[in-house]
């Protein structure tokens, strides 16, 4: 298994959501990534095209409303970060990584909702 920082990596998928960047946050996953939303039901995704789809509306709607950093730390299975969108929704997202230092899954749920914004979900 490759030496790699699972931290690093986030930050750089943190940055690119911020930016808007599609093509930077598609090469942080792994070709056959997997991504499983349960923000509004539960969807599934697997590979670059369908990651693509996932990823394209959001990053317009994070660039117009605003992306921000709540919680990142380590975990068992790889890194676990939680971000707010428009400083009110605030998502879960875990990230598990290949041997080769790439996104292999993602899974976002909804967050608990900070108490003075109340709840956008």
């Amino acid at each position: 298994m490759s030496d790699f920082d699972q931290m690093g990596i986030i930050v750089d998928w943190v940055d690119a959501c911020r930016e808007g960047d599609l093509a930077a946050l598609l090469d942080l996953y792994a070709d056959d990534a997997r991504l499983e939303c349960t923000c509004n039901g539960t969807q599934r995704y697997h590979g670059r095209s369908e990651l693509e789809a996932y990823w394209r509306p959001r990053l317009s709607a994070f660039a117009s409303a605003g992306f921000g950093l709540e919680e990142i730390h380590p975990a068992p299975h790889g890194v676990d970060l939680e971000y707010s969108v428009a400083g009110a929704l605030r998502i879960q997202a875990s990230f598990c990584f290949s041997p080769e230092g790439k996104i292999r899954s993602t899974r976002c749920e909804p967050a608990r909702q900070n108490a003075h914004d109340g709840c956008v979900c």
